[in-house]
């Protein structure tokens, strides 16, 4: 019960975070990438405010062995840079700017975005779910039957 209570507590900070900020208003987001045109620098300053406070967190997180909660930490992730990151980071980044949306902004924006926020989700379901099988497949393609059933 208590961790469904902080659960829906960040959500909806975080949910209300994309909004006040205006991420997720696609065309806010595809100005600040469009340096040419009509750019618009305010998400610089959305960008700065999360990675001050993820600093904190991770430098009080380094120190701890438990949650809040009591539940263990997550593993600190690897830091070396593989393929499978930098494609993977180029396509989020790719479909970011085309359709101004990531995956959380996505869900938050579904609500008042119509038809295009729900292609968009589904589009982005598909990919995550295809994008593990894809991986297998491409490491070993002797399994592709294997990868698709």
């Amino acid at each position: 019960m208590k961790r469904n209570f902080y659960a829906l507590l960040a959500g909806g900070l975080f949910g209300a975070g994309l909004f006040t900020s205006g991420m997720t208003d696609t065309t806010k987001v595809q100005n600040w990438l469009d340096l040419f045109g009509d750019w618009d620098p305010t998400l610089a300053f959305v960008l700065t405010g999360a990675i001050l406070p993820m600093a904190v967190a991770w430098r009080i997180a380094a120190r701890r062995t438990a949650s809040l909660l009591g539940t263990a930490l997550p593993a600190t992730p690897s830091s070396t840079l593989s393929p499978a990151l930098i494609i993977g980071s180029f396509i989020f980044g790719a479909g970011w700017g085309l359709a101004g949306l990531c995956p959380g902004p996505s869900l938050a924006a579904v609500s008042y975005n119509g038809i295009e926020g729900l292609i968009f989700i589904a589009a982005m379901s598909a990919g995550m779910f295809l994008a593990p099988r894809l991986g297998k497949l491409f490491a070993n393609p002797q399994n592709s039957a294997k990868n698709f059933g």
